[in-house]
């Protein structure tokens, strides 16, 4: 069984990928340092949705989200490190069988070591990528694996020698409908020193610069740390520029869908020890736009929508049927300001730093910890414990924890079966949650 879609002329479609860019390094989200002209500028003339969540904010399991529209417990892929099934179908598999070249650049995090084999690419014809980038490349010495897997070094820092590989890519396939996935890993931090390595020159601009009001109440590293996050931003956006500039000079703008996202974001140490596991927006709250074949025309959408449901949209968008088994929307309907079923909260799960629910609505975030399970090991629990409950119309960066307060208990209630019902609606049985002021 499909869902049927309208048939299309078949345009290209492009994904460009980053990994843990917080939604305001955007000045379209009020950041005055001019970070991201190039996705300001596409989100503007596109469509962007400035309410995009992650439903896994960490690595592997948000990737294996994207890539099959599923929730990472339905794939199994609930932390890093587990590689996404061989028999699992991906964007790519739909767009190959509709005749398209399938290409995947830059980091995959779905396999289960370096080189990646090619039962574990995700259905992906043309391959130059590693599994774990920061593992097999260094800000100026990226190394990737081709189709052979055989090492690849690319030259130049290495947000500008992936969009190199891309803008090749693009040069040579531009006769024929291509569906290509250009993954980076900046913003990310380098693993093994722990600090994000910014171009030469870059990191300088921005020291002592805006700091987001959440990360200047709660600290964290963030003063170590955000100068070259900010000047590695800087650069993937440059890189973003130059791939959209690509597309112009090639006379494919028109019949090329652009999206831009991230799988996660960056909290800089200040909800737990490391930078993302959490509900809080720093974590989970990222950038989404696309332009090109039904998404021109300059709207905002502001509902709140999941990296879940970019697989079933990029197919509808190209005119493919959306498999039964996807769990996300179409984002299609919004982007023509048309009325769709699709929920209106946001659902997160959260593994490695803990066995963790979140519920996200326009106005509140509510969310539930395993207290007797452990992250890496427990995919779901029986038991949970109310953890944190947020006002975000009073309290937008999320500083007053409002779990187990007398005065929204009503609220919490509500909040607590609604998350029920959406573990439920994603094929996790009905917990006993319990609220805090039981705990």
């Amino acid at each position: 069984m499909v869902r049927r879609t309208r048939k299309i002329d078949r345009p290209n479609v492009i994904v460009f990928f980053t990994d843990q860019q917080r939604w305001d390094t955007s000045s379209i989200y009020g950041n005055p340092l001019h970070l991201t002209s190039n996705f300001d500028r596409m989100a503007q003339r596109g469509t962007h949705f400035y309410h995009a969540f992650t439903p896994q904010p960490v690595c592997g399991p948000a990737r294996s989200v994207l890539q099959t529209g599923r929730y990472a417990t339905t794939t199994g892929c609930y932390r890093n490190d587990i590689p996404l099934p061989r028999d699992a179908k991906t964007i790519a598999h739909y767009f190959q069988q509709a005749g398209y070249d399938t290409g995947y650049i830059g980091k995959w995090h779905l396999g289960t070591k370096d080189p990646v084999v090619e039962e574990e690419r995700g259905g992906y014809d043309y391959w130059l990528a590693s599994n774990i980038l920061e593992f097999t490349s260094g800000p100026y010495d990226t190394t990737v694996y081709n189709n052979d897997n055989a090492p690849v070094k690319l030259p130049g820092y290495r947000p500008d020698a992936l969009t190199d590989a891309a803008i090749r890519y693009v040069d040579a396939h531009q006769h024929q409908p291509f569906y290509l996935f250009l993954s980076h890993l900046e913003p990310h931090q380098q693993n093994q020193q722990d600090y994000f390595p910014a171009p030469d020159g870059y990191q300088e601009r921005y020291v002592g610069a805006w700091v987001p009001p959440d990360l200047a109440a709660l600290g964290g590293s963030t003063q170590q740390h955000i100068a070259g996050y900010y000047g590695q931003v800087k650069r993937v956006d440059e890189a973003f520029g130059r791939l959209l500039d690509t597309l112009k000079s090639l006379a494919l703008e028109e019949k090329t869908i652009v999206l831009y996202a991230s799988d996660h974001g960056c909290h800089f140490k200040t909800r737990n020890s490391e930078y993302k596991r959490s509900c809080h927006e720093s974590s989970i709250h990222v950038p989404m736009a696309f332009q090109g074949p039904g998404f021109d025309g300059g709207r905002c959408v502001k509902e709140l929508v999941s990296l879940v449901d970019i697989a079933p949209t990029l197919l509808d968008a190209a005119g493919l049927d959306i498999p039964q088994d996807m769990q996300g929307h179409s984002l299609l309907p919004l982007a023509r300001n048309e009325e769709d079923d699709r929920p209106e909260d946001m659902f997160i799960q959260i593994s490695e730093s803990q066995v963790g629910r979140a519920l996200r609505t326009q106005r509140w975030k509510y969310s539930v910890v395993a207290p007797e399970k452990h992250g890496w090991k427990d995919s779901h629990a029986d038991r949970y414990v109310e953890q944190f409950l947020y006002d975000l119309e009073a309290d937008p960066y999320e500083l007053n924890n409002l779990a187990g307060r007398k005065s929204h208990e009503e609220v919490a209630h509500g909040l607590r079966e609604q998350l029920k019902k959406r573990m439920q609606l994603v094929g996790e049985q009905v917990p006993d949650i319990v609220s805090a002021a039981e705990a």
